[in-house]
């Protein structure tokens, strides 16, 4: 079933009101009419049935039907900070890390990025980087929407990192070296009532040694990710994976 989200203030306890593009969406792409039931969640953990009773060029107005109790969450918070890569990479990243359940995503500026954004195109980027995290969320039934951070600085990320319980860094040399189990051994022991998860994926290039001995001075952990090189839009998804197998299909 089609899945949209809202603000808190769009829906009350018996009414939703849907405005923006997600209207053409709905009346055009979709093709719904009256009477058709989608499902609508404020991003703070109410997700209600809905039913369609009006649909004009500006809105559509929908009652609450019953409220869903869901379970789709990972139960662990997950924040993917990755160095900026070129191309579209980050777009896809965001998108199949929203798919597999990281709470947030916060794109850095690394000594060996080749992309630079200036503050114009840092809000412009991260704008479509949000859309983009939508539309995905709605696509795989979350429940809340991921958050994208504009780009920071190397130097704000170790700043950032200081709210983290578990801090990982997806290095290459520590596969190179056949490293394989921290990762596991992170997860194994982590707590998801307390613990949150912050890793760090360098850019194309990687990370140079000077960020990683700042990393590791700050308490991240530096982990291979399997006995293979991975590329830098790969070695995010394949982390989220590792949790989701811990905390979800294991349980």
């Amino acid at each position: 079933m089609q899945r949209y989200f809202v603000s808190t203030e769009q829906m009350t306890e018996s009414r939703v009101e849907i405005v923006g593009e997600d209207v053409k969406h709905i009346a055009k792409v979709m093709r719904m009419s009256l009477g058709d039931h989608i499902v609508c969640s404020d991003n703070d953990h109410r997700v209600a049935l809905c039913r369609i009773n009006e649909i004009t060029d500006s809105s559509v107005v929908l009652s609450i039907e019953k409220w869903i109790e869901e379970h789709n969450e990972l139960p662990i918070p997950v924040t993917i900070a990755q160095g900026l890569p070129k191309h579209d990479k980050l777009e896809m990243i965001v998108q199949k890390g929203t798919e597999l359940g990281a709470n947030q995503f916060i794109p850095y500026q690394a000594s060996r990025s080749i992309v630079k954004w200036d503050q114009k195109k840092a809000k412009k980027k991260t704008e479509r980087l949000q859309k983009i995290i939508k539309e995905a969320a709605e696509q795989s039934h979350r429940s809340l929407m991921p958050e994208c951070r504009e780009p920071v600085s190397f130097e704000d990320l170790l700043s950032i990192g200081e709210s983290y319980t578990i801090k990982i860094v997806a290095f290459e040399e520590e596969a190179k070296a056949n490293e394989t189990t921290r990762l596991a051994n992170l997860l194994i022991n982590a707590d998801s009532s307390r613990d949150r998860i912050l890793v760090i994926i360098g850019p194309e290039g990687g990370l140079t040694d000077e960020e990683v001995k700042a990393l590791q001075l700050a308490g991240f952990v530096t982990c291979g990710l399997g006995p293979r090189i991975l590329r830098t839009e790969t070695a995010g998804i394949y982390v989220l994976s590792a949790i989701s197998y811990q905390f979800e299909l294991l349980r």
